[in-house]
C-alpha cells in the first residue's frame, strides 16, 4: 500500500487509498472487523479494491489499531468479560456510528472527494456500523455492502460462551441492532450486497439470508466458498498479504460498487 494516506478525521484514524491517478472521486468508506483484519490498515490490505475509481477510506473502530490501549487489544477483551453486549458490542457500534458524521466532514476537508453520495462497507461488527448508517442517518449513500456481518446482534452474543443474562435494557439494545427487523428503512436508502462466507458461523449465515429476503429486489446475497469468518490471518492488526479467499470477496465488492457508481457521480457544485 505504497500510495496509502494515513491520518485522523475528527479523532478517527483512517487509511485512505486514492483512485488511480488521484484527484477528485467518489468516496467508499469502510469499517473493519474485530476479528482479523482488526484495524483500518489491515482491512485496507485485505480488501484494497484497487479496481474501483473511488477513494477507499478505511476507518478505525473504537479501541482498535491506532486507538488500542497500551498497544494491545487487552482492554477490549476486558470489556468482553465485563459485559459482552452492553460494554463491548453495543457501545462500539454506537460510538463508530455517532462519530461518523464529523469524521466524514473532516475527510471531505482533507481529501479531494466528490460531493455526491458515498458507498459504505462493513465487515463483521463493522457491518453493523454500515447498517446503522443506512438505517439511522440521512447521509446520502449510493450503495452499501457487508461481509460476514453482525446483522442480528443477538446472533453475535450467542457466539460467546454462556447464556447472556438479558434484562429490559439489554433487550432494547439488542433489538435495536436487529437489521432484519429494520430492512424497510435500509431498503429505502440504498442497494445492499450481503457477502456471506460458506464457512461462517451458521447463525450469521442464516441472518444474511434473512436480510436479503427482507430487503427484496434492492439486495443480493453473495456466498463465498471456503470463507470462514475472518478475512485475514491472525494477528490481523498490521497489513498482511491478501488471502485468495479475500480476493474472491474483493472481486464481488468491486463489481457491485462499480455497477452502482453512477449514482455517486452527481454534477459538482461550483466552488
Amino acid at each position: 500500500m505504497d500510495s496509502a494516506i494515513t491520518g485522523t478525521a475528527a479523532g478517527v484514524p483512517f487509511t485512505a487509498l486514492p483512485p488511480s491517478g488521484g484527484g477528485p472521486a467518489p468516496l467508499l468508506v469502510t469499517w473493519h472487523m474485530l476479528d482479523a483484519p482488526r484495524s483500518d490498515a489491515a482491512f485496507a490490505a485485505a480488501l484494497p479494491m484497487n479496481g474501483l475509481p473511488v477513494w477507499r477510506v478505511h476507518l478505525g473502530m473504537p479501541m482498535c489499531g491506532a486507538r488500542m490501549v497500551d498497544g494491545s487489544m487487552d482492554a477490549g477483551l476486558e470489556l468482553v468479560r465485563e459485559d459482552v453486549l452492553m460494554s463491548y458490542l453495543e457501545p462500539f457500534v454506537r460510538q463508530a456510528t455517532e462519530e461518523f458524521p464529523a469524521a466524514l466532514a473532516s475527510l471531505r476537508a482533507q481529501l479531494p472527494l466528490d460531493e455526491g453520495p458515498i458507498g459504505v462497507l462493513g465487515g463483521s461488527l463493522g457491518g453493523a456500523v454500515a447498517l446503522r448508517v443506512l438505517a439511522d442517518t440521512g447521509i446520502p449513500v449510493f450503495a452499501g455492502a457487508v461481509v460476514n456481518a453482525a446483522i442480528r446482534m443477538r446472533s453475535v452474543v450467542d457466539l460467546f460462551p454462556g447464556d447472556y443474562p438479558y434484562d429490559p435494557a439489554s433487550e432494547q439494545a439488542v433489538d435495536g441492532l436487529d437489521f432484519v427487523a429494520r430492512a424497510d428503512a435500509i431498503a429505502a436508502r440504498a442497494p445492499l450486497l450481503v457477502v456471506s462466507g460458506e464457512l461462517d458461523h451458521p447463525g450469521l449465515r442464516a441472518d444474511a439470508s434473512d436480510l436479503v429476503e427482507a430487503l427484496g429486489k434492492r439486495s443480493e446475497l453473495l456466498s463465498i466458498p471456503g470463507l470462514a469468518h475472518p478475512l485475514a490471518e491472525e494477528p490481523g492488526i498490521e497489513p498482511a498479504p491478501q488471502l485468495p479467499v479475500a480476493r474472491e470477496v474483493e472481486a464481488g465488492l468491486v463489481g457491485w460498487f462499480r455497477r452502482h457508481l453512477a449514482g455517486a457521480r452527481q454534477v459538482q457544485p461550483s466552488k
